[in-house]
């Protein structure tokens, strides 16, 4: 790197300071956590996309595909899960929730059941999102301190910080038309490393010859997750699809971060726009970065020396990035195969990834925390009052996930995985907390509460036995 990148690094940054006071004029919480419901449906799209594809896609998704043992074109067939949540949405779920006039989706759930409901899974929102952010933000730092030598600590503070100052001026509108910006800024950084990457490699004839054809079959019948052994059996087309479609399905009705999107949509219309737009764009925008990550695996395949270059980053990183091998190779070739000035761009493209997760996850912790747990308590209390609040409380939720960021250490995998392990202990419990509220008419909390944590101790059993009984597991690949 040198001073062309560290400019483009620092116009960015300070751009980004500058959104939040453009859009500092929120007065309710209707403006700060809802945009005023006004935006219309191609910003929301746009946003809803980034916040779920940027935190895992630009680094990690590439690695699974191009290196991941099991991995390849399979990671497709996730996507797949995606237009059939986001009908099932659609039909069930979302126009309920949008005519409620709510902020905050768990505050659906008292209406339904009771307190006890709202609170407990608002308060499961708040710890597994947190420590989900904290553990990408945590990755990001490492590989930004692995490739360009910047400190780790320093890498998560001037992050942390600028998210959360542009956060708590602007709210909802700075972190939607943020991610807009951010979502823009990455698309550009893959097209970028697909042209450096077929350039290295002598062009798209060279690539077709030389792939692992393995890796480009997206659809597998065979695979069906029970008997993963060997660790080949659990990327298969029924487990992808069905788990995709509950875990998207979860997390654009039901986790804070996608649903507030939803609810800022200006009318009921906007909505199902946003809701198409996702179901249809994703999966081109998916397809790009899996086959930049079959291109980046092709030539690490071919090039001894970035295998070395690689293998040198890992090893001097060992301690930190052990398990998270595969993540460095974008970041790597970015440093050693790009030019000057294109680097800043990438790397830009990198903080994208971490600032996008972060703000959306800061102004969604704020909301849930000041609605279904200050406001609940204080109803009457005076707009003013409620924006000193909830600005406090966005800069209080992004100190924790911080907090968590450097603690977030021994995890195995790829940040793509540990994100997935995370969401899914939480995710199936909380949807069919929501789905028994909206589509019965029996009020029984007892039984949803009940039903939440059992299912949640279920997950987590049933991940810990299949990780230490020896049946099944993550295996690595040496790359």
């Amino acid at each position: 790197m040198n001073y062309v990148d560290y400019i483009i690094i620092v116009v960015y940054l300070v751009g980004f300071l500058g959104l939040g006071f453009m859009f500092k004029d929120n007065n309710t919480g209707g403006d700060y956590f809802l945009g005023g419901r006004k935006t219309s449906w191609l910003p929301l799209s746009l946003s809803a996309m980034a916040t779920q594809l940027s935190a895992i896609s630009f680094i990690s998704a590439p690695a699974f595909v191009g290196l991941k043992d099991g991995g390849g074109m399979q990671w497709l067939t996730y996507e797949l899960g995606v237009p059939l949540a986001m009908a099932f949405l659609l039909i069930a779920v979302l126009p309920t929730l949008y005519k409620s006039g709510i902020v905050s989706v768990y505050e659906y759930l008292e209406t339904r059941f009771d307190a006890s409901s709202r609170l407990l899974i608002s308060f499961v929102f708040q710890i597994s999102r947190s420590v989900a952010t904290g553990v990408m933000v945590y990755t990001m730092a490492l590989i930004l301190q692995a490739t360009i030598g910047l400190e780790f600590w320093i890498s998560i503070l001037i992050i942390g910080l600028i998210t959360m100052i542009y956060s708590f001026q602007g709210g909802m509108k700075a972190v939607i038309w943020g991610d807009v910006i951010q979502m823009s800024i990455l698309f550009i950084g893959i097209i970028i490393c697909l042209y450096f990457g077929f350039s290295e490699l002598g062009g798209v004839d060279n690539f077709l010859t030389h792939v692992d054809t393995d890796r480009i079959t997206a659809v597998d019948f065979s695979k069906w997750g029970f008997n993963n052994a060997d660790g080949n059996d659990e990327f298969g087309f029924w487990p992808m699809v069905i788990g995709g479609f509950f875990l998207y399905a979860s997390y654009y009705g039901t986790d804070q971060t996608q649903s507030q999107r939803l609810l800022s949509s200006s009318s009921m219309s906007n909505l199902k726009k946003l809701m198409m737009a996702n179901g249809l764009l994703r999966f081109p925008f998916t397809l790009t970065y899996c086959i930049m990550g079959l291109v980046l695996g092709t030539l690490l395949l071919q090039d001894v020396t970035f295998q070395e270059q690689m293998e040198t980053v890992y090893q001097a990183n060992i301690g930190s990035l052990a398990g998270k091998k595969a993540d460095l190779m974008v970041p790597v070739f970015i440093i050693k195969y790009l030019p000057n000035g294109i680097i800043g761009i990438l790397i830009v493209a990198i903080m994208s990834v971490v600032m996008s997760t972060l703000s959306s996850t800061v102004n969604s912790l704020s909301a849930v925390t000041m609605e279904d747990f200050v406001k609940r308590f204080n109803p009457n209390m005076p707009d003013k009052k409620y924006m000193t609040y909830s600005k406090l409380l966005s800069i209080f939720w992004g100190l924790v996930c911080l907090f968590f960021a450097f603690f977030a250490g021994n995890i195995e995998g790829t940040v793509i995985e540990v994100i997935n392990k995370i969401s899914s202990v939480f995710y199936g419990p909380i949807l069919a907390a929501f789905i028994l509220a909206i589509l019965t008419k029996k009020r029984h909390a007892l039984g949803a509460n009940i039903g939440i944590v059992v299912g949640v101790l279920f997950n987590i059993y049933g991940y810990t036995y299949h990780k230490f009984s020896g049946s099944g597991g993550m295996r690595w690949v040496a790359w």
